[in-house]
């Protein structure tokens, strides 16, 4: 009477593990997928790089309603000096010309080093914007030049036109942007601006 018993127990065995191993792997059949890995900060998405010549025009846009920009120069030590200016409006290729003195330090620094940078902040933008344009400088002294770019009131500044006058002429390498007001942002990771290499000429306007 024992020995049936055992053939049972013996049979019911195998089929309840079976039972256990594909219930198991039924379950692992039907799970759902995890969801996928949030994408890392450093891969966020890009806006879409504006073009060179709207960059460009917005630029211009904003240094035109800047009266007042930062003009750095480079000391003999290698130490920065920033002044405010009040610069001339850019030209097509953004230009920007200003006026000073012979004797000012500026002058002394760019025949030095003509490498110069114009900062131009927009407090008015909502993203606080600016227009930064990294180039290099030269003194002109030429009359005709200085003649063309004489404004009414100078002579309280300048009263010897010929003597007391100078003109820096500023040309741009690159003009680096930030504008969210229309719509010029920067990298949202590095913050870097945006920027345009001045290997070609600026549009027209």
């Amino acid at each position: 009477m024992m020995r049936p018993a055992l053939v049972v127990r013996c049979f019911v065995a195998p089929v309840f593990a079976c039972a256990i191993v594909c219930g198991g792997g039924l379950a692992a059949q039907t799970a759902k997928p995890a969801p996928p890995a949030a994408r890392p900060a450093s891969q966020a998405a890009r806006p879409a790089a504006p073009a060179k010549a709207d960059v460009l025009k917005i630029a211009r846009k904003l240094m035109e309603s800047i009266r007042y920009c930062a003009v750095i120069t480079v000391d003999g030590s290698g130490q920065p000096q920033a002044r405010a200016i009040d610069c001339f409006a850019p030209d097509d290729k953004l230009v920007v010309w200003f006026a000073t003195v012979p004797a000012s330090r500026k002058v002394a620094e760019i025949r030095k080093n003509p490498r110069v940078t114009l900062y131009y902040f927009d407090p008015k933008d909502i993203g606080q914007g600016y227009v930064t344009l990294v180039g290099h400088a030269r003194i002109v002294d030429d009359a005709a030049e200085k003649q063309k770019r004489w404004k009414k009131g100078f002579e309280a500044f300048w009263p010897d036109q010929s003597a007391s006058y100078l003109l820096v002429e500023v040309t741009p390498d690159r003009v680096e942007v930030l504008s969210p007001a229309n719509g010029i942002m920067n990298d949202p990771v590095t913050w870097k601006p945006t920027i345009v290499e001045m290997g070609a000429a600026a549009p027209k306007r």
